[in-house]
């Protein structure tokens, strides 16, 4: 069995660490990672020893580098195409047109919010991408709000595998990070929001909650980079909240920011199943999140954590004020979470549901 991913290669977020994690534990022999560009997702397969591909184009919208992509399924004789992203998905229905390749793809997102904020371009790209999704052999959904997103857009559903997100788990809590580093307090309540910086994460909402807290000693960490970086400082300097709100930028020590907070944070507007929360969930540490995507399969409302309305700030303020009030009782949320996250949402799960599919597509296939 020989299987490419392709992915553009810029990801920083949750695609990124779903596919590092999943390739990592697949033969080397077997799967390649193919990018159209070099970043955090390139340096950090090839540390886990993952064979990538670079098909690096001129712009954005340079579409001759398909062919290099296609000649090498056939020559290599590639038995799946397994596509991630929105930009990906539409470029490879060229890349797989005339091929005996079959073609699956993992929905990490809505392919209604993708391209939110971004204009005329953005509409463009989001019509073009619901299409390419109704086109696929088949399709990972990583909850089963993102099942339901797929059949809407009419895929048939026994073309649809819901595989819930995995992580490898250990017994052992990363080393915090030094508070002082951050300019932060011993005294400071600490959240910790990973999130790309993007409109569909909600940094906006989490703004207008932290305008309602400036009596609470409540720091939040933006952990992330993204498009949306420029505006959310500007914001963030407008509404003189750059002491409450710290933006941190990309990080490599993710483990080791959450086990320095008391809780985590996800305010995002729309989700599948954010791998973020399973790495806070290793560090023992309850979440405050929306309710999307498959967060209340992780999440138990005042057991492991709160779950609070989409984009409702005054119902995050709430939130985040009660687990300040209840932080003695954290560490006993968080241990529960842990116990509940290990059990269910694990990496080995993720793969061995992932391989099975990707055998049985290929015996179908050659039926």
């Amino acid at each position: 069995m020989k299987v490419f991913h392709l992915i553009t290669g810029a990801e920083t977020g949750g695609s990124r660490a779903h596919l590092v994690s999943l390739l990592s534990q697949l033969p080397k022999e077997e799967v390649t990672l193919a990018v159209f560009e070099e970043g955090p997702l390139t340096k950090e397969a090839r540390a886990a020893g993952i064979s990538v591909r670079v098909y690096p184009q001129t712009s954005r919208y340079d579409t001759s580098v398909l062919r290099r992509v296609r000649s090498d399924l056939v020559k290599e004789g590639v038995d799946i195409l397994h596509s991630h992203g929105p930009r990906a998905n539409v470029l490879a229905q060229k890349v797989i047109k005339g091929t005996s390749v079959v073609w699956v793809t993992t929905l990490h997102s809505d392919p209604a919010l993708d391209f939110m904020g971004g204009g005329i371009k953005g509409k463009v790209f989001s019509v073009l991408h619901q299409r390419a999704l109704q086109k696929m052999d088949y399709y990972f959904a990583v909850s089963d709000s993102f099942r339901q997103i797929l059949l809407r857009l009419g895929v048939a559903d026994d073309k649809i595998k819901t595989v819930f997100n995995g992580i490898h788990y250990t017994e052992k809590l990363a080393e915090p990070i030094e508070r002082d580093t951050l300019q932060l307090q011993k005294e400071d309540f600490v959240v910790a929001m990973v999130a790309r910086l993007h409109p569909v994460k909600g940094h906006d909402v989490v703004m207008e909650a932290m305008e309602q807290l400036r009596d609470v000693p409540i720091h939040i960490l933006w952990i992330g980079d993204g498009p949306a970086k420029e505006a959310l400082e500007e914001k963030l300097s407008i509404k003189n909240l750059t002491n409450k709100i710290h933006m941190l930028g990309h990080r490599n020590d993710v483990p080791s920011l959450y086990a320095m907070s008391h809780v985590a944070l996800l305010a995002s507007l729309s989700e599948s199943f954010p791998l973020a929360l399973l790495e806070a969930a290793n560090e023992r540490r309850p979440i405050i999140a929306t309710n999307v995507g498959g967060v209340r399969d992780l999440i138990q409302s005042n057991e492991t954590g709160w779950v609070v309305p989409v984009g409702d700030a005054s119902a995050l303020a709430r939130a985040l004020r009660d687990a300040y009030e209840k932080r003695d009782k954290l560490p006993e949320m968080g241990e529960a979470l842990y116990t509940h996250a290990s059990s269910q949402f694990s990496l080995d799960r993720l793969v061995e549901e992932t391989v099975t599919s990707y055998r049985q597509l290929i015996t179908n296939r050659d039926a």
